[in-house]
């Protein structure tokens, strides 16, 4: 076949991608419609009030808040920052505007791609989503007529999923003998899991296999984060970066007295393992990062990096490329939404990003089949498996919330599109910890040079690639060797 003909049969795939995706999503914008209109009454029916969702008009961020405040949303590096104005000054909260601003429909859509692109000023008061200003009016001391009741109904009330102590997160500790015996820990080290995930995804693979020298000096912490696995998950949370680093804090740093420590992450942990970092700068002893976020620069000097993590199964986000510039006058997190979920049916990795992404309702559903029925979809594996798999892996993938993982993928995936970069550039200038990036060869969801782009940024991490291992396996199934490696790591900086 000839140069010709190969460039022919490429564009006619192209254009029917581009047909059937517009038929498609034209089709799933209509059924986001009657999920929203169901998804209301059902809410109403269950709850006994009408819950707004982001399907909603956006409202002026001037409405009066509680106790005379106003909500006010200002772009600050892409993302938006909401804080409630009053006597007593809500902190503010890193809210990303691809929850509340996404064109939800194909039309649109397409509108928007022949359109010139504008950008707000920096700084300027924008328009908020009424379930934001619910949430966010709640958080300042509102008399909670409306607030959400936890679970709702849609999640699942299991023990596990709703625990009992709802300040702290869930924290798995395997810490020396105390006693006589004992010896005084010099270090510990605190394991970070990936979206969608919990802190199984390392007690039941690397954990076990550190060794007893190394346990005998060092406490070993896994978490789980914040809407996920064990830990509490509140309706009314927006899942921001402040909001997961700060359980963080809460629950392993303060309450165990950590003074000196060592970061292990996966992939989304990554993000909250740099946000860390630099915020315990003379603490954090090295840094390993393990399939981490790609790091996307702009070429704008108002527009930072943006970044992609993957989610598991289906919905999966990757990037087509190592990097993509953002263009001058386009706001990052609007680029990067389009950029990682594009709204085509092919390649299918585009189209489950785009699935969890644009669609509110119909991900909710989602989360209802199998995240409210969890417990009936693992017992069912282990009858087909004859338990004979062990199933660590689903447990985390189905133990979270719905509000939890859709404002988790907006508020850390797109919201942290203007922090990245700078936080690299605080540890390869401020920090002295070693930096250790692993990645599988066989990633399919975060390329190889999503590790070599940490490394352009600090040039000390020492970058590790696994042959003929992919997203997971470069952890599951190499766990023996990850705890040697690992150990290797933390002696050189004792």
């Amino acid at each position: 076949m000839g140069a010709a003909a190969r460039s022919a049969l490429a564009s006619a795939g192209r254009a029917a991608n581009e047909a059937v995706s517009f038929v498609v999503f034209l089709l799933l914008d209509a059924l986001e419609a009657l999920l929203c209109v169901a998804y209301r009454v059902a809410d109403y029916v269950a709850e006994g009030a009408w819950r707004p969702c982001y399907c909603a008009r956006p409202s002026p961020a001037s409405s009066s808040g509680p106790a005379g405040g106003k909500i006010v949303v200002s772009e600050r590096g892409g993302s938006k920052v909401v804080s409630m104005l009053s006597a007593t000054r809500l902190h503010l909260e890193d809210i990303s505007d691809t929850l509340y601003a996404r064109r939800r429909s194909v039309l649109a859509v397409a509108g928007a791609a022949f359109s010139s692109p504008r950008r707000a000023a920096a700084g300027v008061t924008v328009h908020s989503a009424p379930i934001v200003q619910m949430m966010l009016r709640g958080k300042a001391g509102g008399d909670g007529s409306n607030k959400y009741p936890s679970p709702r109904w849609s999640d699942c009330h299991c023990a596990n999923c709703n625990p009992a102590d709802t300040g702290r997160l869930f924290v798995h500790v395997e810490a020396p003998p105390a006693g006589d015996g004992g010896v005084a820990t010099e270090e510990d080290v605190l394991f970070i899991h990936g979206f969608i995930s919990s802190s199984g995804f390392w007690t039941q693979t690397v954990l076990p296999h550190v060794s007893p020298e190394a346990r005998s000096r060092r406490r070993l912490f896994a978490v789980d984060l914040l809407g996920f696995g064990r830990s509490p998950k509140p309706a009314d949370s927006l899942y921001t970066l402040r909001e997961h680093v700060e359980m963080i804090e809460r629950s392993v740093i303060e309450r165990h007295g950590v003074k000196s420590f060592h970061i292990v992450a996966h992939s989304l942990g990554s993000i909250l393992a740099l946000a860390l970092a630099v915020r315990y700068p003379a603490a954090v002893k090295s840094l390993t990062l393990v399939a981490p976020v790609r790091v996307v620069f702009s070429t704008s000097s108002h527009s930072a990096c943006a970044l992609s993590v993957s989610l598991s199964l289906t919905l999966a986000l990757a990037l087509m490329q190592p990097y993509f510039p953002v263009p001058r006058g386009e706001v990052g997190t609007q680029y990067v939404l389009r950029t990682v979920a594009p709204r085509r049916v092919w390649p299918a990795i585009a189209f489950g990003a785009s699935v969890a992404c644009w669609y509110e309702h119909l991900s909710r559903t989602v989360s209802i089949v199998l995240c409210k029925h969890h417990r009936l979809w693992e017992l069912a594996f282990r009858v087909f498996t004859l338990y004979r798999v062990r199933t660590y892996l689903m447990d985390g993938f189905f133990c979270h919330t719905h509000i939890a993982s859709w404002h988790t993928l907006h508020n850390i995936i797109c919201g942290s599109a203007g922090k990245i970069d700078g936080w690299l550039e605080v540890v390869r200038d401020q920090l002295a910890c070693d930096v250790t990036v692993y990645h599988g060869s066989d990633d399919e969801l975060l390329p190889v040079q999503c590790s070599h782009a940490v490394k352009a940024k600090v040039p000390r991490a020492q970058v590790r690639v696994i042959d003929g291992k992919d997203h997971v396996t470069i952890v599951v199934g190499r766990q023996k060797d990850l705890a040697r490696e690992l150990e290797e790591i933390w002696d050189r900086r004792r």
